[in-house]
């Protein structure tokens, strides 16, 4: 397969995210590609000590094209441009480590988290394989405006597009579309373990209907994939922050291993990237032939959703 080269820009990433609607939108979802994003500013490489490759290791790699189809089957799909190692919308707003800067941080920033003490806050200090990803410090103006001019804007338009479908509907689902290594890696709890084909991540429950999470498990089983729940995935900010099932709005991650459509080492496209677009394609396909009111709070509904 063909290399793919590094996309840079000499200035800011503009536009800091996409989204793709269909002429109308038909069911209530909305699929976000937070991590897919793979256009690096010239500053920031200059700023790293790894090569280009190494950098995009924390790239979900592709997740944008595999799920394009969702804006032709009636559903939004909104993209990250920016990459994860640059800035990490799958965060909270200001999870930094202290020691990546040169100076005292705000009080108001969250230090203390498992995501923070693996170095993968909102501002990385490493990229997914553990390597660091910084040569020096830096300064918090530059945290400050990675988060405000790109992690900021990318969730007010989830947010927005989540209301519009409610609105629309009485209910929304983000869908959050992720990819993971085959083998667990060394910031993982399932270090040196082969994962199954897809992880599904509901909050063990509490993000999503149970139902939802049901249909879409046999949604990829029926097609010959292996599928779990919640190991080693359970759902990250997004997930958390969006899912409230007794509201109508249902938050469930999904994770695809990258076995199956690249080439991990050297981040290409694999020649059975096809046959699983397809299957993503018949996913979403199938969701848009459920009956999806169960999806709707308690008070449109009479019952919880499940």
């Amino acid at each position: 397969m063909r290399r793919t080269p590094i996309n840079t820009k000499h200035n800011g990433i503009n536009p800091p995210f996409e989204v793709f609607q269909p002429g109308r939108q038909q069911i209530p979802f909305v699929f976000a590609c937070p991590h897919s994003g793979r256009v690096y500013t010239r500053a920031f490489l200059e700023s790293a000590r790894l090569d280009p490759i190494s950098i995009r290791r924390s790239e979900d790699s592709f997740v944008d094209e595999l799920f394009a189809a969702g804006s032709d089957l009636g559903a939004i799909v909104l993209k990250a441009n920016f990459p994860r190692a640059y800035v990490d919308p799958n965060r909270e707003p200001y999870e930094l480590d202290p020691g990546m800067f040169d100076g005292p941080l705000p009080s108001f920033i969250n230090a203390r988290s498992p995501r923070v003490a693996a170095g993968l806050g909102t501002i990385a200090k490493v990229v997914r394989d553990g390597a660091e990803i910084y040569s020096q410090k830096l300064p918090f103006a530059e945290a400050q405006h990675r988060i405000e001019t790109y992690y900021k804007p990318y969730h007010a338009r989830l947010r927005s597009l989540l209301e519009e479908t409610q609105a629309r509907f009485g209910a929304a689902v983000v869908i959050d579309c992720h990819s993971m290594p085959s083998v667990g890696g060394p910031l993982d709890q399932d270090i040196g373990a082969s994962r199954p084909d897809i992880v599904l991540g509901d909050r063990f429950g509490a993000s999503c209907a149970r139902r939802l999470t049901d249909i879409v498990e046999r949604a990829f089983s029926m097609q010959g994939y292996v599928v779990t729940r919640n190991n080693p995935y359970a759902g990250g900010y997004t997930t958390e922050h969006y899912g409230r099932p007794a509201m109508g709005l249902h938050s469930l991650q999904i994770e695809i291993n990258r076995a199956l459509y690249m080439d991990e080492e050297r981040i290409e496209r694999g020649p059975n990237m096809p046959r699983l677009s397809q299957a993503i394609r018949n996913f979403i396909r199938a969701l848009g032939e459920i009956d999806w009111r169960f999806l709707r709070p308690l008070s449109a509904t009479g019952q919880a959703a499940q």
